[in-house]
């Protein structure tokens, strides 16, 4: 019998070292540009701040991810409204935050 695990540990998602570069690129060329890059921007310094204090890279990978997510989706999001669905039925959260008050 092995004293070594049967299984692979699962590694954390990692971007490549330029993956910042290239989405920031992608944003900067997007349509939304215009506000996609300064959340992007201050996601990432955030991300940092927070690798500094931690002295992990954690954050840095989870806003890759996350802004990766949302390029990815972007197409998706843009057909959905294309297509005219009408959601007026939905609940406007913020809406009901200002009725209790």
């Amino acid at each position: 019998m092995s004293a070594q695990p049967d299984h692979a540990p699962v590694t954390p998602y990692a971007p490549a070292p330029g993956a910042p570069a290239e989405l920031l690129a992608q944003l900067r060329a997007d349509k939304r540009a215009s506000t996609w890059v300064p959340a992007f921007e201050r996601d990432w310094a955030a991300a940092l701040e927070e690798s500094r204090r931690t002295f992990s890279l954690a954050a840095l990978y989870e806003a890759v991810q996350e802004w990766q997510g949302r390029i990815a989706s972007a197409p998706a999001v843009d057909a959905f409204v294309a297509s005219g669905y009408d959601d007026s039925e939905f609940i406007d959260v913020a809406e009901l935050r200002g009725r209790r008050r």
